[in-house]
């Protein structure tokens, strides 16, 4: 297949030489005469591990090349990569007046262009930017979009000193589209790649390497403040973290990271309050561990607000327990704002199958009765009392019972689905 690949730095650089080593004709794109020439001669502009001998050996067979002319590149490919670099403006955004130069640049190429072309955007940007290339592409070809081309977004995991074998060896080949002509395009060019090829929104793909590289820093900042609480009582934080991460099950997994509710219950609260007083006792600033408290706090603020604005008097709650379960409702994050709802004199209806007020004893009773005295008023052992006589129904944990009512018996109902129960289904 014939690539043409706009920006010469780390992505595009890789992307050149990675592609024609596994038998696509490469054309690469820049502005700075430099690197062109250095491509042109079978050197690498950029230091990174086996890069330099796979653009030579490429260059050598003919399978690479580079110019400053991206129309004529655009005219000559069946696909163009944008790897044009994004950076920060003063005020956090990120500039991407690269990208829509180079968009403009292809659409000018496409003009005269009578074959279907797939442009892909590698560069890291935010969501919308694929939508605003495509508007540009058109108004600068003439072309229609879906037909005579499609804008996809495939960001790039690469790593500066390991960004060869990332190429070859990624966790997956994301693709933001929904024209399977162009994911077909997608699925050929990257055919050699032996890892899931997962196809999903195109937002979803413009979003999921500012999530990533977020996820990054803050692991970094953790392990960084657990290191000096550490070294301020004399523990070994080496050691600590690395039995941390032998834990696959919780620590090092996908639990815990879908967006949902506030967490809750008797250890979560009670042992981040107790790690944030060590800090605090050895003058220790955290500021990553201090504020968890406080994203939690507003997760539930912003539930409340958005209970309050819909305007419904009646509210069904499913779920009263911090988890599915369990009848513990010590720290449950849903009491707090059903406290506050029956405060501002909202009629509020709960269901929990595993919640008897007989049951409860010691502080797992008195927390409940402290929270909301009457709370017998507004309990119920009937899953269809709480549906049918609400206007609002809360789903707060994923007992198995909720994730099998029909789409009909909430059909007239505002669901807010704090489990993606729902949304699963």
């Amino acid at each position: 297949m014939k690539i043409c690949i706009f920006g010469l730095g780390y992505v595009g650089c890789v992307s050149l030489g990675c592609l024609a080593q596994t038998g696509h004709e490469v054309i690469g794109v820049d502005i700075n005469q430099e690197k062109v020439d250095l491509i042109n001669q079978g050197k690498s502009p950029i230091v990174e591990k086996k890069l330099d001998s796979i653009i030579a050996e490429q260059r050598k067979a003919g399978r690479i090349s580079s110019t400053l002319d991206g129309i004529e590149a655009v005219r000559w490919a069946d696909v163009s990569f944008i790897c044009v670099g994004t950076p920060s403006t003063e005020n956090g955004h990120l500039d991407l007046n690269a990208i829509y130069n180079v968009a403009r640049e292809i659409g000018r190429g496409l003009q005269e262009s009578h074959q279907y072309h797939v442009v892909v955007i590698r560069s890291t940007v935010p969501p919308e930017t694929n939508a605003n290339v495509t508007k540009i592409i058109e108004n600068e070809s003439n072309k229609v979009p879906g037909i005579d081309f499609t804008v996809v977004s495939n960001p790039e995991f690469l790593r500066e000193g390991s960004a060869v074998n990332d190429f070859f060896d990624p966790p997956y080949t994301l693709v933001g589209s929904d024209d399977q002509k162009a994911i077909n395009v997608l699925k050929e060019v990257y055919s050699f790649i032996n890892a899931p090829f997962i196809i999903t929104d195109i937002k979803v793909a413009e979003m999921i390497k500012h999530i990533n590289n977020a996820f990054h820093a803050l692991k970094i900042t953790f392990a960084n403040e657990i290191g000096r609480i550490c070294e301020k009582i004399g523990v070994d934080s080496q050691k600590l973290m690395e039995i941390f991460c032998m834990d696959k099950k919780l620590n090092i997994s996908p639990k815990y990271l879908t967006p949902g509710f506030a967490y809750g219950g008797s250890c979560l609260p009670k042992d981040l309050k107790a790690l944030r007083t060590i800090a605090h006792d050895h003058y220790v600033k955290c500021p990553v561990i201090e504020n968890i408290e406080t994203s939690n706090e507003i997760q539930k603020v912003e539930l409340l607000k958005k209970l309050i604005t819909l305007g419904k008097a009646k509210i069904g709650f499913l779920g009263l327990s911090f988890k599915a379960g369990t009848d513990d409702l010590r720290n449950s994050p849903i009491v707090d704002v059903i406290e506050r709802l029956l405060g501002k004199g909202f009629d509020v209806r709960v269901y929990d199958k595993n919640v008897y007020l007989s049951r409860l004893i010691g502080a797992n009773r008195d927390y409940i009765l402290r929270k909301i005295p009457y709370i017998s008023r507004f309990l119920t052992n009937r899953l269809d009392q709480v549906i049918d006589n609400s206007e609002v129904i809360v789903i707060v944990n994923n007992e198995p019972e909720f994730k099998t009512l029909e789409q009909d018996t909430l059909r007239q109902k505002i669901v807010i689905d704090l489990v993606g129960i729902v949304q699963r289904k």
